[in-house]
């Protein structure tokens, strides 16, 4: 789900955590090393995103936020917060081979440089999470 955050609106807050969960309390945010991921420079997007990104002439970037049940990716066009809402279960990570990451839910994607080692380090932490946290029987969904 592709949507503006910039003003608060319960209503919205509420489809947001009911897809990814609510935020981490601060203890788990400590456990885990942190949630959020260091600046992330987008390389390509899908064509309703990309469409967001050239209202401005700024350097498209982006970061992640890991939840409880999927991750929130973020970034900015004009003066506007965009989120774009992806649960676990739909989440599809690729790593290319020039040192490109590929973010996948439907058909909304976003593409990242992962220059860093932080970056690199972010991306391993958020797969095992999601590997410790996915399903093991088709009761648990």
């Amino acid at each position: 789900m592709l949507v503006n955050v910039s003003y608060n609106n319960k209503e919205l807050i509420r489809k947001i955590d009911e897809e990814v969960g609510k935020p981490f309390p601060l203890k788990d945010r400590w456990a885990m090393g942190g949630i959020g991921s260091p600046k992330l420079f987008i390389t390509e997007a899908s064509v309703e995103i990309r469409n967001l990104l050239i209202l401005d002439n700024n350097l498209d970037s982006c970061n992640i936020e890991i939840r409880p049940k999927g991750v929130i990716v973020r970034f900015r066009s004009l003066l506007e917060t965009f989120a774009l809402v992806i649960p676990f279960y739909k989440l599809t990570l690729y790593k290319g081979d020039l040192a490109v990451y590929s973010i996948y839910r439907d058909h909304h994607f976003i593409k990242v440089r992962s220059d860093t080692k932080a970056v690199q380090k972010f991306f391993k932490k958020l797969m095992d999470y999601k590997a410790d946290t996915a399903p093991t029987h088709i009761d648990d969904l």
